[in-house]
């Protein structure tokens, strides 16, 4: 039911971006790299977090990491990463496949600044194997997203632009 409420939610919202299935699982950062030949930083990983009484989703980029006291500062609570049988039951989507595409509840949506280092990435779509890909401002704009700062990369992790396209 997931692939096919991302499948729907697209086909309203943006019947232009094509869904991605690779057959193979996409379900990690690294799983995904592989299966889509991009670099593990472009995989937009979708977090379910709650803060205080609140679930919210953060779009950043795959080798990002959330930084507690980011998150504290920007939203006044400590980020609590939702187990997975809960996040399922609140995205409708399985942990390896959230997005925030075709969510079973509405969900404010937050994107980390760190995606617009890249031209296009590459957010899972609902299952363990389909991903779409578009432009961090296109994500921004599809989910009304709030683009916020709250993760933190290695120096050794910062990588510029990339030039792959959608296939």
């Amino acid at each position: 039911m997931s692939l096919e409420s991302v499948q729907a939610w697209l086909a309203i919202h943006a019947p232009d971006i094509a869904l991605i299935d690779q057959g193979a699982s996409t379900a990690t950062v690294a799983e995904a790299a592989v299966a889509l030949g991009v670099a593990p930083a472009q995989i937009a990983k979708t977090l379910s977090l709650r803060l205080k009484d609140e679930v919210v989703l953060l779009v950043t980029r795959g080798d990002a990491r959330l930084d507690n006291r980011k998150t504290k500062d920007r939203f006044g609570a400590r980020p609590r990463m939702l187990g997975g049988e809960d996040a399922e039951a609140i995205t409708g989507h399985p942990v390896g496949g959230i997005c925030p595409f075709g969510l079973a509840s509405p969900l404010p949506v937050y994107c980390d600044v760190s995606l617009k280092d890249f031209d296009l990435v590459y957010p899972a779509a609902g299952s363990r194997t389909a991903s779409v890909c578009l432009t961090p401002q296109r994500l921004f704009e599809l989910v009304g997203a709030g683009w916020v700062d709250i993760c933190s990369l290695a120096e050794a992790d910062t990588i510029s632009s990339s030039t792959i396209a959608c296939a």
